[in-house]
């Protein structure tokens, strides 16, 4: 009997939206029904910080800095990224849209407050966004956001997305003729390992498609 807590980009971040994530946290539920397990969005560095400080067991999330060895970085694959844009805006005649295109369109980051320059940091240094950015406290209200035509939204392209509402269209985003790509892993301490950890991450790496095989833990 124990409690699992799974850190979810969106990220998770707060970006995410994939299908995958609820379909693994059903399997395992249905063969563990006696372990919890609590799903908490944040940035990148929430992420990071309660991993580090033991406040979460797991942390799905985007690959932003090097490997480190007192953890298990439990490489899932690489997934390309999206943005969501208005229905109606020009953007919308093609099939996906140049990060050149759009570098001086406002740039839509969830992210709470405390967390704004270091995702501003992201996706301005490395990304390559450079119009202007935006704010919102979660997906839906960075939708809305989108939908008002205010800039465009950053979007996880981890595993099946679903589809999007009527007022918007999502694009893959291209850099140099190729579609961006993030390389999304299930982080957690070495220390920290344990059998409902592992059997999660079975899980997760079965219902993703093209996903890699779980990393062993040495």
């Amino acid at each position: 009997m124990g409690k699992t807590r799974a850190f979810s980009d969106g990220r998770v971040s707060p970006s995410y939206s994939g299908l995958e994530l609820a379909e693994a946290i059903s399997r395992f539920s249905s063969l563990y029904p006696d372990v919890s397990i609590s799903v908490v969005p944040g940035t990148h560095e929430e992420l990071y910080r309660m991993l580090r400080e033991n406040e979460v067991h797991l942390a799905l999330s985007d690959q932003r800095r090097p490997f480190a060895d007192t953890y298990v970085n439990d490489q899932l694959d690489f997934f390309g990224c999206y943005v969501e844009v208005a229905k109606g805006n020009a953007l919308c005649r093609s099939k996906n849209v140049s990060l050149e295109n759009i570098l001086q369109m406002p740039c839509i980051i969830v992210a709470k407050k405390e967390q704004q320059d270091m995702e501003r940091d992201f996706y301005q240094n490395t990304i390559g966004f450079g119009g202007g950015f935006l704010f919102a406290d979660s997906l839906e209200e960075g939708r809305m956001m989108a939908i008002g035509n205010q800039g465009v939204l950053p979007v996880d392209g981890v595993g099946s997305l679903p589809a999007c509402s009527a007022s918007l269209i999502r694009l893959p985003l291209l850099s140099g003729g190729k579609q961006l790509e993030r390389n999304y892993c299930l982080f957690w301490k070495k220390d920290r390992t344990g059998y409902y950890i592992e059997e999660f991450s079975r899980i997760l790496h079965e219902v993703l498609p093209n996903a890699k095989k779980p990393s062993k833990v040495s």
